[in-house]
């Protein structure tokens, strides 16, 4: 599948996946001076990269694995999701869980984007649901 991007400053990094068989592809930092993002607080950290997601699809935008647990450092929605309607720059608002300053360079991979999916549904407002063994059980309900 061929998306379109669009670069938005000269400083844009197209995103790409470190190894071949990678679902998610790494979003850079465009931003010209490095970013401090002080404990436990939030930062809009900016791609410089417009994309357009065909119909059917939506960018998740996730955490990259080593960035949050080598450095607390998460999407603050833990997972974004960018709309095929959306044209705007993507931005992480990236989050420190960490008791420590971090710093976010230039360049630097700070979320992994995935492509993916999703249904098309309408809801169906009925008086009562189909009955299961597990029924309304909810959190732990069905033990360890």
């Amino acid at each position: 599948m061929k998306i379109n991007i669009k670069k938005l400053t000269e400083t844009a990094k197209i995103p790409t996946r470190q190894h071949k068989g990678d679902a998610g592809y790494d979003l850079y930092a465009d931003i010209q001076e490095p970013v401090t993002i002080e404990p436990h607080t939030t930062k809009f950290i900016k791609t410089g990269v417009a994309i357009e997601i065909p119909d059917g699809y939506f960018g998740a935008i996730f955490a990259r694995s080593g960035l949050a647990t080598d450095y607390g450092l998460r999407p603050a929605n833990c997972v974004g999701v960018c709309d095929s309607n959306y044209r705007g720059e993507y931005k992480v608002a990236l989050h420190n869980d960490s008791a420590i300053a971090r710093i976010v360079y230039p360049k630097d991979r700070i979320a992994q984007l995935i492509v993916m999916p999703y249904l098309n549904v309408e809801f169906n407002e009925v008086d009562e649901l189909s009955d299961t063994e597990r029924g309304d059980g909810g959190f732990g309900s069905t033990g360890r």
